[in-house]
């Protein structure tokens, strides 16, 4: 939610595992995603479902996420649908990418750390723009 500011006056719907953020800001339209990891399986596939749902519902140019499960499965149907994607991987991960961070370069346009050195040791794939904090 660090980048709302950045979108001000742009068509966007923002979303969340964490649905209190739709009170914390002033969002026009916020979804409120449900929240899964590696290891739950079925959550992850009701979570596919839920993500293609979405996706397919707004049809966004644009699909950005800052992390976890659920945006890296919207940035795959946003893919999937057309949309140019970007992956944003967390400041809290500051030694390597997360995992889903990792698996982002494989269908992002675009896959940002916040750390320099990430993006130095990566293969190219993996750039640093500076940070979002």
């Amino acid at each position: 939610m660090q980048l709302a500011p950045a979108f001000e006056g742009s068509d966007v719907t923002f979303a969340s595992t964490d649905a209190g953020q739709a009170e914390n800001y002033d969002f026009e339209r916020f979804i409120a995603l449900k929240d899964y990891n590696q290891n739950e399986k079925l959550k992850m596939l009701a979570g596919l479902a839920e993500t293609f749902g979405v996706i397919r519902r707004l049809r966004p140019d644009v699909v950005i996420s800052t992390g976890a499960a659920p945006g890296l499965l919207c940035l795959l149907w946003g893919r999937v649908m057309g949309a140019r994607t970007i992956w944003v991987d967390s400041i809290a991960n500051s030694q390597e990418m997360s995992l889903s961070g990792r698996l982002a370069p494989k269908f992002c346009h675009v896959v940002l750390t916040q750390w320099e050195h990430l993006a130095t040791e990566s293969d190219g794939r993996v750039q640093h723009w500076g940070s979002v904090l």
